[in-house]
């Protein structure tokens, strides 16, 4: 973790696990507390559980149900935290520009799937290809021979994210919540 990111989250307990560096940024797991504080509608308490300042694009509220799956995943297995959201922040300044990570741990989600958002201010800079390619590259390290991403079929954006990172469609699938997705997958840098 970058310096100034260490010394902003000083003093609020241990993270619940190690973040994943890269040359521009750094990708710090969300605390239990700050995922319950973003479904109570809290950003500033979320924040100050952080250690961060979250910005308002993040999601917040009670009906959200990306934070909800997120908060059960991180609370029924605690080692496992590595594998759910992280915030998504600028080595140099210590800006959250986004958030990424997995929808879950593999043996609860059924594969190593990855996902990605960078807020609307940040875009363009090659943020969101860079988070993505150090989770493909930590999942390796993992073990997990390959990566997933579902992507609606309209999301451009993330649909180029993909194929920059050699993701190859293999299919197609229906979320309850986003409708018809895009399924790529990719092996991972020791699988290939």
């Amino acid at each position: 973790m970058t310096e100034h990111v260490a010394r902003r989250a000083e003093g609020r307990g241990p993270a619940p696990a190690e973040p994943i560096s890269t040359r521009r940024l750094t990708l710090v797991p969300l605390r239990v507390e700050s995922v319950r504080e973003l479904l109570r509608g809290d950003l500033r308490a979320a924040s100050q559980a952080q250690g961060l300042d979250l910005p308002e694009e993040f999601p917040v509220g009670p009906d959200d149900g990306f934070l909800r799956i997120q908060l059960a995943r991180l609370e029924a297995g605690p080692s496992r935290r590595s594998w759910c959201v992280r915030a998504i922040v600028r080595s140099g300044d210590g800006q959250v520009v986004g958030f990424c990570g997995f929808h879950g741990p593999p043996e609860a989600v059924g594969r190593a799937e990855i996902n990605y958002t960078v807020f609307s201010e940040h875009r363009g800079q090659g943020y969101a290809p860079e988070a993505a390619a150090a989770l493909v590259s930590w999942a390796a390290t993992q073990g997990w021979p390959s990566v997933f991403a579902s992507i609606a079929p309209g999301n451009q954006a993330s649909l180029a994210v993909a194929r920059k990172l050699g993701l190859v469609q293999t299919g197609t699938q229906m979320d309850e919540i986003d409708g018809e997705e895009l399924v790529f997958e990719t092996p991972t840098p020791s699988h290939e």
